[in-house]
């Protein structure tokens, strides 16, 4: 993996994990990156090994996303790795992973919990059709009901499911089980018409991904 690409990635970082997270980014046999953040820091230097056991070595060897929490017997500090492997065409070359400080509510894998005027309604993952930024907050639509989610987006990713959600936008992430039509749009992009007749873009930077996620 090149200077270049790694830098690619970088200028979307943000879009996938939260800003306390320490960030890695690998290729099949080692790190290549590493950014420290102030609630938890590895001590990773560009050239290590990648460890049998961390959140990048199962991603690497799944082939897809992995949230799990790691023992501190791996690398000698507990934590809670997000990784998300970097294929193209077909082939795994690395993999980018945000280690947290600590494992997050296993609620928040199932149930979100939204407010609406002054309640609040915890809905199941699969009840919700989409998520939206809207002026920093995030707008959550489920199939009764809408309201706001304290998280961010980038947040909340880490506890949606990478075979029902997929992010299509920086301000977007879809349930794929509520897309009920693709259309063609502009310059190699989409627009998808929801189940309750929400149009959402696919931006330019997502439809790759998209395309090679959904398989057309």
């Amino acid at each position: 993996m090149d200077t270049n690409s790694i830098q690619e990635i970088m200028k979307v970082i943000h879009d996938f994990f939260p800003e306390h997270a320490s960030i890695a980014i690998s290729n099949t046999n080692e790190y290549v990156y590493y950014q420290a953040s102030k609630r938890i820091d590895l001590k990773i230097q560009p050239g290590d090994p990648i460890k049998e056991g961390t959140a990048t070595y199962k991603a690497l060897t799944y082939g897809q996303k992995v949230n799990e929490f790691i023992d501190s017997d791996i690398l000698g500090v507990s934590y809670y790795g997000m990784s998300i492997p970097i294929i193209k065409e077909g082939i795994t070359e690395g993999a980018v992973t945000a280690i947290l400080h600590q494992q997050p509510s296993p609620f928040l894998s199932q149930y979100m919990t939204i407010k609406t005027d002054e309640n609040w309604y915890p809905v199941k993952h699969n009840q919700v059709l989409f998520l939206e930024t809207q002026l920093r907050k995030t707008y959550v639509k489920t199939e009764t009901r809408g309201g706001y989610h304290r998280l961010n987006l980038s947040e909340l990713e880490l506890f949606l499911s990478s075979e029902s959600f997929i992010r299509c936008h920086r301000s977007y992430i879809v349930n794929i089980a509520f897309i009920k039509e693709i259309q063609p749009d502009s310059h190699s992009t989409f627009l998808l018409e929801m189940n309750d007749g929400t149009r959402i873009p696919v931006s330019q930077r997502y439809a790759s991904y998209f395309r090679r996620s959904l398989g057309f």
